[in-house]
């Protein structure tokens, strides 16, 4: 039984399970607004006030209310109680109920979930051709680890019984074991799908098992909100799909779970069967979502991958297999090959021995127009695409009977590049072409350096060595690679599937809803998204001043200045001062401490430095030291998480842990680092994204050329609120919290220059909001 507490918003009753903070009040309450008008909601509030939870109470409680309101004779919050509004009255106003009550939220029973006035409001709430009035919640964060704590959130609600799923990828929920642990199950998954090569996914056929909302609670007694591994439990208990049964679920849900790539992306959105029309949209740490929203707008095309779709259409071709419908596609290939080709000798050198050619949308589309690449070449193309990736079986001849014979189809892969083209060509050519210009198109060769194994080359007489008799070193050898990249320089493109994709069905979102910690200067995050975000909120911390210190350090302890630009971060004087400051933090704070770098580059070679040196060697000895992957898989991270928490708890050689993270990485993104498991929080440098990256170039060109006639950013704002935004978003994982004990904490940053220390700097960091 959870004791909660009931306030009533704009006429609507929210269940809360605790007094709220002033900064919940204000974000429900705005929320609320947002929701009753149907407007987009950009809202600030710092990382550990609670605004998952008022994200979850506010969202989940109005759509009972439309739930309610749907069944007749139903009285309504705003019925029972006309004056409970809650008003903004100062920045430092503490919203205060002007009714509240205490009540008892108790999981519900399988029998209620279908006979109660709740079902039958969401039976009626439905319009005479069965689709839904009221909104569904599409939640999505950043990564999957932030879901579970969302979950977990939910869980304390009095809506925890909410119908819901979780989408995500195979990685997270394939159970099949032939298939789970290879790398490339998602083309295994559908082959299986397919049935080629006369197998098939019996998980998959069992799907029905635990597909429906039903099935859950009444067969499986699954009534309160779950997590992804509690449905893969239950998948692999039951030889049935996790992955398609989190999929079916979105069909009955209330409320669905995902990384907001899915949502963003109009590739996997297609894939995933999400339709977002008329629905409600919210995106916590929604501060990367204009990356996320260009990067879904974007596409990169390996030229050998380019190569091998063309080959695969070419036997098609010759296999007389469809042939009409392969051929133009080959053909549409063949095109792009032969000018990427022709293309390289326009390529210029660039630093690292690399080569790029750059273009911009408008003289792409006519290059493209040349080679017969149109509007209406592309529709067609698309049209042909569908059409040989329809399932067909024809009869066949085979060991002298015959048979039914599925007609073979294009690999994944194949299909991947084809629509990838097919969507940014659509982008480019969308409303008369009027978003080419925030396109470029780039060709590029990079060189990178790999390790080879020796050891299967031939002798210098040509034969292969027989095993044992050589041994063959590994030696460093350098590989290029070609790609054609489509880039996408403004997130406010991606907007447009958003509402256009349901222009069939005469719909939009109903509200889009944006939370973050680090989201200011908002006017530009809104502009930058083109978006008009009618309700916004920058809300307050929660913690006491006197339980957090945040400064600058500007010289180590022995006494050389603490300077983090690239030419003195790469000196070992540098490094040398850093690692005698992180160690005397080390000894003076207890527990957990976190240290946040700029990069992986510098964070390897701080490792390398301090090994020489010792200093790693004395941090080992204070302290259990972990390093964040590069890339890595989601138990990587898990188990390193969980060494770090368990080496804080124990302490019995060790005073805690250090954690050695990258600003933008995934420990950097709201993970729980409460109490002990961050007394300290450094920062060495700020986190300017690479200078010499030539798409970071590129976009600081294209906001330098509409920074007045769209008023956005100029490139040089841009480039450094990406820095304070990442930097803001490290700390703010660790300054946002509210402590339960009375150990002092505190936070220090070692400068970048001394433009750091102004006052614009400061604002924008906004530390002490």
């Amino acid at each position: 039984m959870t004791s909660s507490l009931e306030y009533i918003i704009g006429g609507v009753r929210i269940q809360f399970p605790c007094k709220a903070y002033p900064s919940q009040l204000a974000m429900m309450n705005s929320i609320i607004r947002g929701l009753n008008s149907g407007q987009h909601c950009l809202l600030e509030s710092p990382t550990g006030s609670g605004k998952s939870l008022a994200l979850l109470c506010s969202t989940l409680g109005w759509q009972q209310a439309q739930f309610a309101k749907s069944v007749p004779g139903e009285r309504l919050p705003s019925e029972l109680v006309e004056t409970n509004q809650f008003s903004h009255i100062g920045d430092e106003a503490n919203f205060q109920p002007e009714r509240k009550r205490i009540c008892t939220a108790e999981p519900k029973s399988h029998e209620s979930c279908f006979q109660c006035p709740c079902a039958s409001a969401k039976d009626s709430a439905k319009n005479k051709d069965g689709k839904r009035k009221v909104p569904k919640i599409f939640l999505g964060t950043r990564t999957h680890k932030q879901i579970t704590q969302i979950v977990h959130e939910m869980k304390r609600t009095g809506y925890s019984t909410a119908p819901m799923t979780i989408l995500s990828s195979r990685d997270y929920t394939c159970v099949n074991p032939d298939v789970a642990p290879l790398a490339n199950r998602n083309d295994l998954c559908k082959d299986l799908m397919e049935a080629k090569n006369g197998r098939s996914c019996h998980y998959f056929h069992a799907v029905q098992k635990m597909g429906s909302q039903s099935t859950l609670q009444l067969v499986h007694g699954i009534h309160q909100a779950w997590d992804i591994e509690d449905l893969v439990s239950l998948g692999k208990r039951l030889h049935s799909c996790s992955y398609y049964a989190a999929r079916e679920l979105m069909k009955g849900s209330d409320i669905i779970f995902c990384p907001y790539n899915y949502l963003l992306d109009p590739l996997i959105r297609e894939n995933m069967e999400i339709n977002l029309a008329g629905h409600i949209l919210v995106l916590d740490e929604a501060h990367n979502i204009e990356d996320c929203a260009r990067e879904s707008a974007s596409f990169t095309l390996d030229h050998n991958s380019l190569l091998m779709c063309r080959d695969e259409l070419d036997s098609m071709v010759n296999n007389n297999i469809r042939r009409l419908k392969h051929e133009p596609l080959r053909d549409f290939c063949y095109s792009l090959v032969n000018w990427i080709w022709q293309s390289q000798s326009l390529m210029s050198d660039m630093e690292y021995e690399d080569a790029s050619k750059v273009w911009n949308g408008d003289e792409i589309l006519s290059i493209f127009h040349t080679l017969g690449i149109t509007p209406e070449n592309v529709r067609m193309l698309k049209q042909n695409m569908a059409a040989v990736l329809e399932k067909e079986e024809i009869i066949g001849f085979i060991n002298g009977k015959d048979n039914m014979m599925q007609v073979p189809t294009i690999s994944s892969s194949s299909s991947s590049i084809l629509k990838g083209l097919f969507m940014v060509l659509d982008f480019l050519y969308r409303d008369n072409c009027r978003y080419s210009e925030d396109y470029r198109v780039v060709l590029q060769k990079t060189y990178s350096w790999i390790r080879k194994d020796m050891s299967n080359m031939s002798d210098a007489q040509g034969f292969m060595a027989q095993h044992g008799q050589t041994q063959h070193p590994r030696v460093r050898g350098k590989t290029g690679s070609l790609s054609l990249n489509f880039w996408c320089l403004n997130p406010a493109v991606v907007r447009l599937p958003m509402y256009l994709a349901f222009s069939d069905l005469s719909g939009t979102v109903h509200s889009i809803v944006l939370t973050s910690g680090t989201l200011a200067p908002m006017a530009s995050f809104s502009l930058e998204l083109g978006v008009k975000f009618s309700v916004q909120l920058e809300a307050n911390h929660v913690i006491n001043k006197s339980q957090v210190w945040v400064g600058t350090v500007g010289v180590g302890p022995q006494g050389r200045k603490l300077c983090a630009t690239f030419q003195h971060a790469e000196t070992y004087a540098f490094q040398d001062e850093v690692g005698a400051l992180l160690l005397n933090v080390c000894k003076v704070v207890p527990k957990g401490v976190l240290c946040f770098l700029p990069s992986y580059k510098m964070l390897n070679k701080m490792r390398d430095r301090w090994n020489i040196t010792g200093v790693w060697e004395k941090l080992e000895k204070q302290k259990e030291v972990i390093t964040e992957p590069r890339g890595g898989g989601k138990n990587d991270l898990d188990e390193l998480l969980q060494a770090y928490y368990n080496a804080i708890k124990s302490c019995e050689k060790r005073d805690g842990a250090l954690f050695m993270a990258v600003c933008r990485g995934k420990v950097s993104e709201g993970l729980d680092f409460t109490d002990d498991n961050a007394r300290a929080v450094i920062t060495i440098g700020i986190p300017f994204p690479n200078i010499k990256n030539l798409q970071v170039e590129l976009k600081m060109k294209y906001n330098d050329q509409h920074s007045k006639s769209r008023g956005l950013l100029s490139g040089h704002q841009w480039y450094e609120i990406q820095a304070y935004r990442a930097l803001n978003q490290a700390l703010g994982s660790y300054i946002g919290r509210r402590w339960t004990s009375a150990h002092h904490c505190w936070a220090v940053a070692t400068h970048q220059h001394r433009n750091f220390v102004r006052s614009q700097s400061i604002a924008q960091i906004k530390l002490t909001k």
